[in-house]
């Protein structure tokens, strides 16, 4: 009887074990420190990382960017930039999510350097399965380059909001079950860069890199993802579950509350400059699905 308890109980453990294996907690928070969560996949001889500290450099050699350690499906990254100050123009800041293959999933920021005294643009996009083309561009309410700012990708299983500085300016509903495809099947690396792209960054490639002004830099700190570490081998339904570890699926992450809402048409009615969904040239009155779907 002494026996069977005991095997009893250890099979309950190894129960408990496998659940906890199953179902554990799958969201995490980093700790800040980009050495331990990141590393410089190209540039690395000009690039600088220590603590929880970066810095990219763009120089006549070439640019640098990083990557993060791990892939996520779903949760919310967090990363403090400081733009290149000065004449930016032809120079890019890149901060996206991405997947990997043809048909990649993507969610970008990307930083449109300028002429002295003139503003950065902010410039997003989406990919579902390669396509891309759902650009949208704003000018920021304040100077990105005298201090560092926050920007945040929120993504979860229902909605995709950029923020900056904790205001939303952006989002991308699920609508997958009218046609319209949505980033949700395939896990996401964390990646930023400083490049040049002058052929088409400053007005359309008009204004070019003025390298008397070398070394570019940019400056990050306090990388936080707040998200379902993927490791290749579990279900994507566990990163998708409306569990506690999940918190990014809790129904008051589904949609922007009134006053984000407000938020985010205060910042698109001034500060908006792009949007795809008003491009009758560029679709010829043909908009994609999502253009004509609530925002929120």
């Amino acid at each position: 009887m002494g026996s069977s308890r005991v095997l009893s109980l250890a099979n309950l453990l190894n129960i408990i074990s496998a659940i906890v294996v199953l179902f554990g907690s799958s969201s995490i928070v980093v700790n800040g420190i980009f050495s331990d969560n990141m590393y410089i996949n190209w540039g690395s001889h000009h690039s600088w990382m220590q603590g929880n500290d970066l810095q990219l450099v763009l120089d006549h050699s070439s640019g640098s960017g990083v990557q993060s350690k791990g892939t996520f499906l779903f949760g919310s990254i967090e990363m403090q930039i400081k733009l290149v100050p000065g004449n930016s123009a032809g120079t890019v800041t890149a901060y996206y999510l991405s997947s990997t293959g043809d048909k990649h999933d993507e969610i970008d920021f990307e930083f449109l350097g300028n002429v002295s005294g003139q503003p950065y643009i902010i410039h997003t996009n989406i990919f579902t399965q390669g396509a891309g083309g759902r650009e949208q561009q704003f000018y920021p309410w304040f100077d990105p380059t005298t201090d560092y700012h926050n920007y945040t990708i929120h993504w979860n299983p229902n909605i995709v909001v950029w923020y900056v500085d904790d205001i939303p300016i952006r989002v991308f509903k699920n609508y997958q079950s009218q046609g319209i495809p949505y980033p949700n099947a395939q896990a996401m690396g964390v990646y930023s860069s400083l490049w040049n792209a002058d052929s088409w960054a400053t007005r359309g490639g008009l204004v070019k890199i003025d390298w008397t002004n070398a070394p570019f830099i940019a400056k990050y700190r306090n990388f936080v993802p707040r998200a379902c570490l993927w490791n290749g081998t579990v279900s994507i339904n566990k990163c998708a579950a409306q569990t506690s570890d999940n918190w990014y699926t809790s129904p008051e992450y589904s949609q922007l509350s009134y006053a984000k809402q407000g938020q985010m048409n205060w910042v698109r009615n001034n500060y908006m400059i792009y949007d795809y969904c008003k491009d009758t040239k560029r679709f010829n009155g043909q908009f994609p699905g999502e253009c004509f779907k609530p925002q929120f």
